[in-house]
């Protein structure tokens, strides 16, 4: 088989996407006439659409999050504990894009007590085994760890979904130093702010030379 007959595998974490698509649109000019707000589906479906015609995968599934209650919080109760409630406006959007994706016949996965993190890893060694190439989609850094040689991280690059930043593994070494295995370690180094996870102190990253 060659590489451009392997099926490719895209995996899509549906709430990073989703937040981010809310943020980018005005949440005022995207609603219904009962006064449901739709932002985060109208940005996120066109993101899916534009990548979906860019990659052309042969396989796909979107995974969420079922509540921010997972086996982290029992062995660390302060892990995310520094994130606000979603916005009044975010709320009801994701079974309503959920409803969508079942209508377009992608496949949406969670489970209770794990993070949708935790799908597309599983989904992404999957992937491999079954000898697919692997496309996950998220703007959650700890994706990075995932990335090999069969597996891309198509990471958001700039405030919203429009623009998506390959990782390979050499994308990974030239932006962090660092093998993409490594990459938890360096988390654990030196924190990770959006996890509430503080890192050991007066331990930073070091800035990368651009000679």
């Amino acid at each position: 088989m060659t590489d451009t007959e392997k099926p490719t595998l895209l995996v899509v974490d549906g709430h990073s996407l989703a937040y981010r698509a809310f943020y980018a649109l005005p949440v005022e000019n995207f609603s219904t006439k009962d006064g449901q707000h739709t932002n985060g589906i109208y940005g996120f479906l066109s993101m899916l659409v534009n990548l979906i015609k860019a990659e052309n995968p042969t396989h796909m599934a979107v995974a969420f999050d079922t509540s921010r209650v997972s086996f982290r919080t029992r062995e660390y109760p302060e892990y995310k504990a520094n994130r606000s409630e979603s916005p009044a406006e975010f709320r009801g959007q994701i079974p309503l894009l959920q409803e969508c994706l079942a209508a377009m016949s992608i496949p949406v996965l969670s489970q209770e007590d794990i993070e949708a993190d935790d799908i597309l890893a599983t989904l992404a060694r999957q992937g491999v085994e079954s000898g697919f190439d692997v496309l996950v989609c998220s703007g959650d850094r700890d994706s990075i760890q995932l990335v090999t040689d069969r597996v891309t991280l198509l990471y958001p690059s700039v405030q919203g979904v429009s623009q998506l930043k390959r990782y390979d593994p050499a994308a990974v070494r030239e932006r962090y130093g660092v093998e993409p295995a490594q990459y938890p370690d360096i988390a654990a180094l030196v924190g990770e702010t959006s996890d509430n996870l503080p890192g050991v102190p007066k331990v930073g990253r070091r800035p990368r030379s651009s000679g």
